[in-house]
C-alpha cells in the first residue's frame, strides 16, 4: 500500500514538473512568435540600405552582429525575416495539418477504394526523400517563398494523413460510435462530433513536432537559392549569401544560422514536452 502510494506521489511529482516545463515553454514560444510579429517595426537600421563604406563590418554598438558584403546591418535583417522564417512555417504546418487531417479522416472512416488508392499515393511520396522531392518541385516552380510552401507541402500532409486514418480506424470501430449510427446520425454528424475530437489531440502533438522540421526544409530550400529570393530577408538566404564572405565576415553566416538552431530546437522542446504530457496525462 505504501508503495503504490509512493509511486503515485512521484508518478504526480513528475507530471506536475512536466507542465512546469511544458508552461515555460509555452510562454517563450508565445513571446517568441508575438516578438517576431513585430521586429519588422523595431529594427534599429533599415534592413535593405545598403552601405559601401560599411561593407563587412565586425560587430559593434551601431551593428550589433555586424553588417554583410553589401553593408546592410546583419541584426536588423534578422529581425526583418523573422516573421517570414518563424510564420511561413506555422502556416505550412497549419495548411499541411488540415489537409492531412481531413484525408486521413475520410479514408479511414469509409475505407474502400478511395482509401486504397490514397494511401498507394501516399506510400509512394513516403517513399521518397522529402527535402529532394520538394528541390525538384521547387526547381520546377521557381524561387518563391509560396513555391518554396508548394514544394514542401506536397509531400508534408502524408504523415497527418496517415496517423489520422489510423486514429479514424479504431474510433469508427468503438461501441458509441455504433449506437450513434443506430439513433441515425449521419455520417458526417459522427466525424464532426465524435471521430474529430478523439483523435485531434495526437494530431495536434504530431503538428507541434514537425514545426521544427518544416522550418529546417524552408531555410533549406532558400539556401539553395529556391526560396525567398534576396534582397528579401529569411534566415535561410542569409546564410547562403553570407557563404561567400564566410573568411572575411564570418557573423555574417552564423549570427541567422545560430537564430535558425535555437528556434528549431525551441520548437522541438515545446513539442516533446507536449508529446510526453499528452502521453503520461493518457
Amino acid at each position: 500500500m505504501k508503495t503504490d502510494k509512493k509511486l503515485m506521489s512521484k508518478k504526480q511529482l513528475k507530471k506536475a514538473a512536466l507542465q512546469r516545463k511544458t508552461m515555460i515553454l509555452s510562454l517563450i514560444v508565445a513571446v517568441l512568435l508575438v516578438l517576431s510579429f513585430f521586429a519588422p517595426y523595431m529594427t534599429p537600421n533599415d534592413p535593405y540600405k545598403t552601405n559601401a563604406l560599411m561593407m563587412k563590418q565586425a560587430p559593434s554598438a551601431q551593428f550589433w552582429f555586424g553588417t554583410d558584403g553589401y553593408g546592410r546591418c546583419i541584426f536588423s535583417r534578422i529581425m526583418a525575416g523573422a516573421r517570414t522564417s518563424i510564420f511561413a512555417t506555422l502556416a505550412l504546418v497549419i495548411i499541411s495539418f488540415f489537409i492531412g487531417t481531413s484525408i486521413g479522416i475520410i479514408c479511414g472512416y469509409y475505407g474502400g477504394m478511395l482509401d486504397n488508392i490514397i494511401m498507394r499515393i501516399t506510400d509512394l511520396l513516403l517513399s521518397l526523400p522529402q527535402l529532394v522531392l520538394a528541390i525538384a518541385i521547387a526547381g520546377i516552380l521557381g524561387g518563391s517563398l509560396i513555391n518554396t510552401m508548394i514544394a514542401i507541402g506536397f509531400t508534408s500532409w502524408t504523415s497527418y494523413a496517415r496517423l489520422a486514418r489510423s486514429h479514424a480506424m479504431r474510433i469508427k470501430q468503438l461501441p458509441y460510435i455504433n449506437s450513434c449510427r443506430m439513433t441515425g446520425c449521419s455520417d458526417l454528424h459522427i466525424l464532426i462530433h465524435h471521430v474529430l475530437p478523439n483523435l485531434l489531440g495526437p494530431m495536434l502533438v504530431n503538428a507541434t513536432l514537425e514545426i521544427g522540421s518544416t522550418m529546417l526544409s524552408i531555410a533549406g530550400l532558400s539556401f539553395l537559392g529556391l526560396g525567398v529570393a534576396p534582397p528579401a530577408a529569411e534566415w535561410g538566404s542569409m546564410v547562403s549569401e553570407g557563404r561567400a564572405i564566410l573568411q572575411l565576415a564570418p557573423w555574417a553566416v552564423f549570427a541567422p544560422a545560430l537564430c535558425i538552431l535555437f528556434t528549431v530546437m525551441l520548437f522541438n522542446l515545446f513539442g516533446e514536452s507536449v508529446c510526453d504530457l499528452v502521453n503520461m496525462t493518457e
